[in-house]
């Protein structure tokens, strides 16, 4: 089994990473840290850099308790939730898990959702946690 983990370093995805260590344990699964960035220009290597080190902090997390993980940063000009979705797919996931935050309507309207896509668009189950 495979499980993909959205991550983006806020504190519903450190809660989404507690629950994929729970469900890799239990489904003896591997899992993806995955990271989505729009642009990766050279006005963004502090925040690329920043990134890589949250991902590196993820895996180290998971392989304490023996779990296999990989990381991912994806920088493809995709927006986030198209990003993890394609990811999902090229790589065979079995479930996906992802944090929520609460948002109301025009602030969902103006910004999208990316949970709400990921949840909508995916083909395996989502899990949200918020």
């Amino acid at each position: 089994m495979r499980i993909m983990v959205g991550y983006d370093g806020s504190n519903v995805s450190k809660d989404a990473l507690m629950l994929a260590k729970k469900h890799a344990k239990a489904f003896k699964a591997k899992v993806d840290v995955v990271t989505s960035m729009v642009k990766g220009t050279q006005y963004q290597l502090p925040e690329i850099e920043k990134e890589e080190h949250d991902l590196e902090w993820a895996r180290q997390l998971f392989e304490e308790d023996g779990i296999a993980c990989e990381t991912h940063l994806l920088i493809r000009g995709l927006n986030p939730g198209e990003d993890l979705v394609q990811f999902a797919k090229e790589n065979k996931v079995n479930e996906i898990i992802i944090g929520v935050r609460k948002r109301s309507k025009v602030g969902k309207f103006l910004l999208g959702s990316t949970a709400q896509y990921v949840v909508i668009e995916a083909s395996c189950p989502v899990v949200t946690v918020k």
